[in-house]
């Protein structure tokens, strides 16, 4: 849901009114290859979660949202997501409508760093399915 770097990478939210440079896109292509490849998450997973917004309980895909989180210093080594950081990466025309839900979201604990992030990001998609997204 985010980000962005967040919002590219996804994770969070970005309106189909944003449209995305393409150093921007390079960007989220690079953090998705970096995830994909340290993760091992399938690409039908990621492809569910933005089609279906359909969270599968796969280890992979929890680590690959938590690497992209991390990858953009939103999210420490325990699994808590600094949510000012999160909402700082965002282009500023989205805050408005990430900024709430980050924050009503917070940190989901989970049993583990990766299942936080995961939990987290259900959470976003839950509350604004028509503009969340996962790079």
């Amino acid at each position: 849901m985010f980000v962005l770097l967040l919002v590219i990478a996804g994770f969070h939210i970005y309106p189909a009114v944003v449209a995305m440079s393409d150093e921007m896109k390079e960007l989220a292509q690079m953090l998705h290859n970096t995830c994909v490849a340290e993760t091992g998450v399938s690409e039908a997973l990621i492809d569910k979660v933005n089609n279906e917004k359909v969270f599968e309980d796969d280890e992979n895909l929890k680590c690959y949202i938590k690497c992209l989180m991390a990858q953009m210093a939103c999210i420490d080594d325990d699994g808590i997501i600094d949510e000012e950081a999160t909402i700082a990466v965002l282009p500023e025309e989205v805050q408005d409508i990430a900024a709430p839900v980050i924050r009503t979201c917070g940190t989901k604990r989970g049993k583990s760093p990766c299942e936080n992030a995961w939990l987290s990001h259900k959470c976003y998609a839950e509350m604004r399915p028509d503009v969340y997204m996962l790079v």
